[in-house]
């Protein structure tokens, strides 16, 4: 598009009355069979998930960082994510960006009753369990519908420890669940019982399985500790990068390669990283 039509394009996306209307517009002119991009004509459901996973961490990432300006940048990334596949049900009939803004805004009202029920005043917000109550709600529909279990509305396809959780969260919502903390804990050393017996025979698919068992358990404890396993993980990932980049730079300094060094040197190196960048307990 040369400058003219870009100026005269410009023009027009200032006449529409909100900035969403402006990105649907946007998204629809590069959609445009004729005098759309080439690159996102192509596009389909399927094409850009990849890129929609890879905005959805690029957010978490600036948030876990606290970059306002990354923040903002990020989330218009993820939106327009958003927006693009509204555009391509739009064009196939299936459903609009309002559908969706609708469905949502219904959802929202009826996840809350304590905020939007005209009898709200009679809910007890520090009582009411309302994430169990969201998920019994759930459970009800889905034995209204032709779902033969409560798990087949975990998606398969989701990362393995957060389908981990809503697989775990759905167990508890119908009453099968631990009580406590400790209860975790005495099933998580039973797990490493089974873990070592599978290693003692040096069986791997039954390492493999036992040791699968474990991480399930873990993760089951995080809930029950109220820690998103997911972001305890990333810090405890991000935690160990910092300690072995401060390792490779002391001895970049003593002139050493890392490979080359002797393994009780490195341990006492380690030490001294975890000494520099202690671990937040108050």
């Amino acid at each position: 598009m040369d400058r003219k039509n870009t100026s005269q394009y410009s023009r027009e996306l200032s006449s529409v009355k909100t900035s969403l209307e402006s990105l649907l517009q946007v998204v629809r002119r590069l959609r445009d069979p004729t005098h759309g991009c080439d690159w996102d004509k192509k596009q389909s459901f399927q094409s850009i998930v990849s890129y929609t996973i890879e905005e959805a961490y690029e957010v978490v990432d600036a948030i876990e960082n606290f970059d306002p300006v990354k923040i903002k940048d990020e989330l218009g990334d993820l939106l327009f994510q958003i927006v693009f596949y509204s555009i391509l049900a739009e064009e196939n009939r299936l459903f609009n960006f309002d559908e969706i803004v609708q469905t949502i805004s219904e959802k929202m009202i009826e996840r809350h009753p304590h905020v939007f029920a005209q009898n709200h005043a009679d809910y007890d917000r520090q009582s009411v369990d309302i994430e169990k109550k969201w998920e019994q709600t759930k459970n009800r529909k889905l034995r209204l519908s032709s779902k033969n279990s409560l798990m087949d509305d975990v998606p398969i396809n989701l990362p393995a420890i957060l389908r981990t959780q809503k697989l775990q969260k759905k167990a508890a919502s119908v009453g099968f669940d631990w009580h406590n903390p400790k209860e975790v804990m005495a099933k998580l050393f039973e797990e490493i019982d089974e873990l070592e017996e599978a290693i003692a025979i040096n069986d791997h698919q039954f390492i493999e399985e036992e040791f699968g068992d474990l991480l399930f358990t873990c993760i089951n404890l995080s809930r029950h500790l109220n820690v998103n396993a997911e972001s305890a993980l990333r810090k405890a990932n991000n935690k160990f990068q910092q300690r072995f980049s401060y390792m490779e730079q002391l001895l970049i300094e003593q002139g050493k390669v890392i490979e080359n060094v002797e393994r009780h040197i490195l341990e006492a190196l380690w030490v001294e990283a975890k000494k520099q960048f202690k671990k937040t307990i108050p």
